[in-house]
């Protein structure tokens, strides 16, 4: 009987192996849950995350994002070259290669800020522009803010500027937890970068399932989890800095501008006959300026009796420039600012020799490395123009994605209106036949200046002329011969075309064929010309111009005036 009772107490050596297994893989099992559902308190090296490499180096956070690019630390101030200030913060920041100098165009006129020079310094009393040993130049936040529409602000542990220049669309939220962690990336076992506390403002990026992408006032762009923060909201509004926009020169009813192409002192003497059936018209623009090569020398047709006469007629008079002689290149010779000024010098010169009231700049074709010399041409013409009391306008043509290089918005924060060139959809070049200034064509550049320029520095030319385009038969490519609205009307009768309204263009085509060729036109006349003023109204735009005198048929005056109604 004991033995019995002594076998029935043992226990049965696959029980405890299997209890065994049991305990582990709950242990296993709770293990691995702590693990996956504890967050991480790991800290991130905040140098690394900035990819600085020592305390000579300052990160630089514009509008959200981490630039490749570092800043200088020079003295406990930092710097940026110019190069990055010019491109992400302002682009008034211009390098001089001739002048070894920064020039820098205000609302009062142009700076001039040499490296070393400590007439304009930072607060700690060093040179606001530096040149570094290896040759690169450098200018100060803390300077550029000062002329810049920017939040900025200077961090250390580790060096860092935070910088905006660009508000819109701008969503924020604000941390409700007590504190709650910024990680690198999304998801509890990412390393954190910087906790923030409650009640700070964070920028939204981006909103995910259970987090939110945001940037820290500091600086640092992570994540947190959207059950630390609130809901979305939009950004206070932006004011920018009243003192720092350049106020220029508008007029206050609506521009009606008509160029006259004059080519010789005749062309001045013939303005009577030019403007006799002309009603509406308040500024005439004659094409008396061209620069002829590359010392900035310009051949000149300006005439103070022109001028008298056109004010006799109620027109203001905007002399036109232009840089189509092909012995000036505008990339190589705008670049050096003893040109520009040799430029200006001879318009502001001849504007007041007659009497003028404005400038109207009209350079074409150019290449992307002219861009940033020739903006800089436009803000110092601005500035002596401004001082003389003279309007300065801008021709370009309509917006094109291959154009886009042109930074048509920086070009019109100094000057006082825009004229888009609103033709040349097909040209005298095209390889085939087509309208040259279709509606969707000149709505769309409008469209596409609106992104950048306010309506009301916007002017909007139209043609006055059209292209009879020739299709031969059995060749390939067409040719073109260009004709005002009476000799157009002319060419449809003697052809006997047929002329067929096309609202999908806004305009009259006529065509016709022979035996050998296709001749097609799209007219410009009362009914296109009342089309695209429709435009210019519905638009709110400042104005129209009209290319060229001569062309046009008197009847249009009264078409083009009655859209221009404030």
């Amino acid at each position: 009987m004991q033995k019995n009772r002594k076998k029935k107490g043992r226990v049965s050596p696959v029980l405890v192996v299997i209890l065994l297994i049991v305990v582990l893989a709950a242990a296993g099992c709770i293990s691995f849950l702590v693990q996956r559902y504890t967050p991480s308190t790991e800290q991130m090296d905040q140098k690394a995350y900035f990819q600085l490499n020592d305390d000579t180096e300052a990160a630089l956070v514009i509008n959200g994002s981490v630039s490749e690019e570092k800043g200088r630390m020079i003295q406990g101030e930092i710097y940026a070259s110019v190069s990055f200030v010019s491109s992400e913060l302002n682009s008034g920041f211009y390098w001089d290669q001739e002048s070894q100098a920064i020039l820098l165009t205000i609302p009062s006129g142009v700076m001039t800020v040499a490296p070393g020079d400590t007439t304009y310094s930072t607060s700690g009393g060093q040179a606001a522009v530096q040149m570094e040993a290896d040759g690169t130049v450098c200018i100060a936040l803390e300077f550029v803010k000062q002329y810049t529409d920017m939040d900025y602000a200077f961090y250390t542990d580790p060096n860092r500027a935070v910088c905006r220049t660009e508000w819109n669309g701008l969503t924020q939220v604000e941390v409700t937890a007590d504190e709650t962690p910024v990680r690198y990336r999304g998801g509890i076992k990412s390393e954190i970068l910087t906790s923030v506390a409650g009640g700070e403002i964070l920028y939204l990026q981006e909103t995910l399932d259970e987090w939110m992408q945001v940037e820290t006032q500091d600086g640092y762009i992570g994540y947190v989890e959207r059950q630390d923060v609130s809901d979305a909201r939009e950004a206070p509004s932006h004011a920018q800095d009243a003192s720092l926009v350049f106020a220029g020169i508008r007029r206050d009813h609506k521009i009606n501008l008509a160029w006259h192409q004059t080519t010789s002192q005749a062309a001045n003497d013939a303005l009577g006959s030019a403007i006799a059936n002309v009603t509406g018209v308040n500024v005439i623009s004659p094409t008396w300026f061209s620069v002829v090569d590359n010392t900035g020398t310009l051949s000149s047709l300006a005439s103070a009796d022109y001028v008298s006469q056109a004010h006799g007629a109620g027109m203001e008079v905007w002399g036109l420039v232009d840089n189509f002689n092909e012995n000036f290149s505008t990339e190589t010779a705008l670049a050096s600012h003893s040109v520009r000024t040799n430029i200006i010098s001879q318009l502001i010169q001849a504007a007041q020799q007659t009497g003028m009231d404005g400038i109207n700049v009209d350079f074409e074709q150019l290449t992307e490395a002219s861009i940033p010399h020739y903006i800089q041409f436009l803000r110092e013409l601005s500035a002596a123009a401004h001082a003389a009391n003279l309007v300065v306008s801008v021709d370009t043509a309509v917006p094109q994605p291959f154009t886009e290089y042109y930074n048509r918005g920086e070009q019109a924060k100094t000057i006082d209106y825009m004229v888009m060139m609103g033709y040349d959809e097909h040209y005298a070049g095209s390889e085939e036949a087509g309208s040259v200034a279709s509606l969707p064509f000149v709505e769309s550049g409008i469209q596409t200046l609106l992104e950048d320029i306010p309506a009301e520095k916007i002017i909007c030319a139209i043609p006055f002329y059209t292209r009879i385009w020739t299709e031969n038969f059995g060749q390939v490519g067409v040719t073109s011969e260009v004709l005002g609205m009476d000799g157009a009307d002319q060419y449809v009768t003697q052809m006997g075309m047929t002329k067929t309204w096309d609202a999908s263009v806004g305009q009259n085509v006529a065509t016709v064929e022979t035996d050998t060729a296709r001749y097609t036109i799209w007219m410009e006349d009362e009914q296109s010309i009342e089309e695209k003023m429709k435009l210019i109204e519905e638009y709110g735009l400042s104005g129209v111009a009209e290319w060229k005198l001569g062309f046009e048929r008197a009847t249009v005056w009264n078409i083009i005036s009655s859209h221009l109604t404030e």
